[in-house]
């Protein structure tokens, strides 16, 4: 995705070299549409400057500073020298990621999705969140609810979803279900006590796993599961249920996984 408008003064841009002179460097501004800036001789590298050369090459992605925009003159100043290291990093990193998420976008919209659907969904994202990467971790983290506050339509909102569980890398999730848990049997309490221990995994839950069940209001039990991605914090929140309802069946008693709260928290 590129933006169509102009950088605003103090911004830190990334662009690609493309042609070096004797008075300075041209740079292609890779996160704008047609848009070019010059970094002077003076603003590619602090001191004496003997050859451009020296400091830079055609084709070298660099982050640049924008120092001054005239639109109508269609000139945007630029400065290499005025950039940190960590200001690089950070303002590489933030470009790669949003790289990943234009990406992103096409495999839910579809390669042959049309500009104007692109810039919709595009705007809707953005009109919620700082950047579309920061939208498609909040939809692997939290899945639907985290674009409830957007405009976009319930099938935009699912391919978002689907797609940023399939794609994003987060440090974790957390996700919850609850199981129903009954048995007349005589000691059906104990019954109940022994599947709660079955769906907490008997210790046998890996290490990057957290996994917890709580009573939540008879016969109702809570199952929170916290883990480095979505998949495998949806593959142990049912292997819990589906422990759980295994042992209460073999008990007599009966079990039913569900993803909503039957009724509302007390």
């Amino acid at each position: 995705m590129q933006y169509s408008g102009w950088p605003e003064p103090g911004d830190l841009v990334v662009g690609k070299v493309d042609e070096i002179t004797d008075f300075g460097v041209f740079v292609d501004l890779e996160e704008y549409e047609n848009k070019r800036g010059l970094a002077h001789i003076s603003e590619v590298a602090s001191g004496w400057i003997k050859n451009v050369r020296d400091h830079v090459r055609e084709g070298q992605t660099v982050v640049a500073k924008v120092l001054d925009v005239k639109e109508g003159s269609e000139q945007i100043d630029l400065s290499i020298k005025d950039v940190n290291e960590h200001q690089r990093k950070e303002t590489i990193q933030e470009w790669k990621n949003e790289q990943k998420a234009d990406n992103w976008m096409l495999l839910a919209l579809g390669e042959d999705v049309d500009d104007e659907t692109y810039s919709a969904v595009a705007n809707g994202l953005l009109a919620e969140y700082d950047s579309l990467y920061d939208a498609f971790e909040e939809a692997a983290i939290h899945g639907e609810e985290a674009l409830d506050e957007t405009d976009l339509d319930d099938d935009e909102i699912e391919a978002i979803v689907e797609t940023a569980r399939e794609n994003v890398s987060v440090p974790y999730v957390n996700v919850t279900g609850y199981v129903d848990l009954e048995c007349p049997a005589g000691d059906g309490v104990d019954a109940v006590k022994e599947a709660l221990k079955a769906a907490e995994g008997n210790g046998e839950i890996p290490p990057e796993i957290e996994l917890s069940v709580s009573y939540v209001g008879s016969p109702e039990y809570r199952i929170k599961v916290r883990a480095p991605d979505y998949k495998t914090a949806e593959k142990e929140l049912e292997a819990s249920a589906d422990r759980a309802t295994a042992a209460i069946e073999s008990a007599g008693g009966a079990g039913d996984y569900h993803r909503e709260r039957r009724e509302d928290d007390e």
